[in-house]
């Protein structure tokens, strides 16, 4: 979905969309039903937790200072386990939508060293043209997926109010 912004090789390089350590391990994907179970099928006992109504999140165990949690779908030599059918979060990365003081904004994650080296306006162009309808319509179908606000993410574009 982003490959007008990011190479295929370039993301497989890094994958730090996929590791998380204890202080943005709020980061981890919001699955629905469909990914759910498409995660049992290929993971056997797997843990979820639940995020709301049938959202789920994988069941994260407590880290210390040092430790990681890496996303159990990663296979470390052929990359995400659902190829092309990625949970939401993961197919809009370094992209989020957030909550800010009750109105939605799409914002960027700040550690993905290849998307902060985009211009803004190039950032602004795609997601106006390609991304930004497709993120909001989601949000309000899937509101489990809208984070809070963390201020240490740029935002780049709120949602159009309704008039």
């Amino acid at each position: 979905m982003l490959t007008k912004l990011l190479s295929r090789e370039t993301c497989a390089k890094c994958r730090l969309c996929c590791i998380f350590d204890r202080y943005d391990v709020w980061e981890t994907p919001v699955l629905d039903q469909e990914i759910r179970q498409k995660a049992e099928a290929l993971i056997p006992g797997v843990e979820f937790i639940s995020k709301g109504r049938e959202s789920y999140l994988f069941r994260v165990r407590e880290l210390d200072e040092n430790d990681l949690f890496t996303c159990p779908l990663l296979d470390p030599a052929k990359g995400c386990m659902l190829g092309t059918e990625k949970p939401f979060d993961c197919r809009i990365w370094p992209f989020r939508i957030m909550d800010v003081a009750g109105r939605q904004a799409i914002t960027i994650a700040p550690i993905c060293d290849a998307m902060m080296q985009q211009p803004i306006g190039t950032l602004l162009q795609f997601l106006k043209e390609e991304l930004a309808d497709y993120i909001f319509e989601y949000a309000d179908f899937h509101p489990d997926v809208v984070q809070p606000y963390d201020d240490l993410y740029p935002i780049l574009l709120w949602k159009p109010q309704q008039i």
